[in-house]
């Protein structure tokens, strides 16, 4: 059994190897061409384009995986069965809950090294990417804003850890990729939404420890709600050049505004959710792709699940061809089924899980379906 179990793995990660770099080479390609016209902005030069192609496979990666699992097994099997190898296997007194088995063990090999481009590679290479692109083209990140940058934030009693006594709406006109801000308008709000403050900053810097430093400050305080007539409460106007604000935004929130969040780490998404919480705002796109991303790798196993089927149909002519062909077609359907998913949880309020985990487990039951029907037939 260990003899047939290497066998089934040093071919089947033989093709699912060469699937991938096939795709990738595909995306690589296309990437590269739409890139071209993005060549003469700033710096921006051949070699700069190649490298920002090159930087987002990881990426390509973890997301073609389930297909190249999907499709490597075809063929690997299909060549087995075409050889007359998987006959003579089962003539061996091997079952289909066995070749099931092998086939999980290689796939849990691969889960583990999709969940580990997906979470520590793909993510850091994205950002490198768009982070070099930026700088080489002298753009910024929120270039793209008309009004700038704005984001939320709860004002606390004492800095981050004490009770909420109030709301802040931050508005930046330019985020570096480097993570400063430029051009800050800072609008603080008390619980009843009464303004307490106005504060204008030429840039603002991130020193650690959630303290963001202030420079070439205009502070306006107002008065407290009910206070207007009171002489010890009357607008106050103050010049300061630096001003340290405590605020549980940090660098990677702000990125995290510009990112796709099927490129972003579980971690990410996780510590971003649980900020658009605190701050009451809407949370169910972030939370759908936090499922997808801890749901995602796993549905390598339900596509090699998928391909079992196809060792036991014979074909006289072409068959490795065609089944290669159904695996294709599978392997997009599946693509588009968890991407049309996403939308509809998101449109009709769906539980994140149940959307994340839905397109697989459908998937999964046509696999079974499919091996109970060549078991039967």
């Amino acid at each position: 059994m260990k003899v047939l179990q290497r066998y089934f793995a040093v071919e089947i990660l033989r093709s699912v190897l060469f699937v991938l770099i096939a795709f990738l080479a595909l995306f690589m390609f296309f990437d590269l061409i739409a890139e071209l016209q993005s060549i003469g902005r700033g710096a921006y030069q051949l070699q700069h384009a190649f490298l920002y192609v090159l930087l987002g496979l990881p990426g390509y990666a973890y997301e073609l995986m389930p297909i190249a699992a999907l499709i490597g097994t075809i063929y690997a099997l299909a060549q087995f069965a075409s050889r007359s190898e998987f006959t003579i296997m089962r003539a061996a007194s091997m079952s289909t809950l066995m070749a099931g088995w092998m086939l999980a063990k290689i796939g849990l090999v691969l889960v583990l090294l999709t969940f580990l481009i997906g979470e520590f590679v793909a993510p850091a290479s994205t950002r490198l990417a768009e982070t070099l692109k930026l700088r080489v083209q002298g753009s910024s990140l929120s270039q793209g804003f008309r009004t700038g940058l704005w984001t939320k934030d709860v004002i606390r009693s004492n800095g981050i850890s004490g009770d909420p006594i109030g709301s802040r709406f931050i508005n930046v006109s330019e985020l570096r990729t480097d993570g400063q801000l430029h051009g800050v308008k800072i609008y603080e709000l008390d619980r009843e939404f009464h303004m307490t403050a106005l504060i204008l900053a030429d840039s603002a810097e991130y020193v650690g420890a959630r303290i963001w430093r202030l420079k070439n400050v205009a502070s306006t305080r107002f008065p407290a709600a009910g206070f207007e007539d009171n002489a010890a409460n009357r607008v106050v106007i103050e010049k300061l050049p630096s001003q340290d604000m405590a605020s549980e935004i940090t660098p990677e929130i702000l990125s995290v505004l510009f990112a796709d969040p099927n490129r972003m780490s579980a971690v990410d998404l996780a510590a971003y959710t649980k900020h658009l919480e605190k701050n009451k705002q809407v949370t169910e796109r972030y939370e759908i792709a936090f499922w997808k991303k801890a749901i995602y790798p796993f549905a390598i196993l339900v596509m090699m699940a998928m391909a079992l089927p196809f060792a036991y149909l014979h074909f006289r002519a072409g068959g490795v061809s065609l089944k290669i062909f159904a695996g294709i077609m599978i392997g997009v359907s599946f693509q588009l089924i968890n991407s049309l998913f996403s939308h509809l949880g998101l449109l009709n309020t769906w539980p994140a899980f149940a959307t994340a985990a839905l397109p697989s487990a459908l998937f999964l039951l046509a696999a079974l379906s499919a091996l109970w029907w060549v078991e039967k037939h």
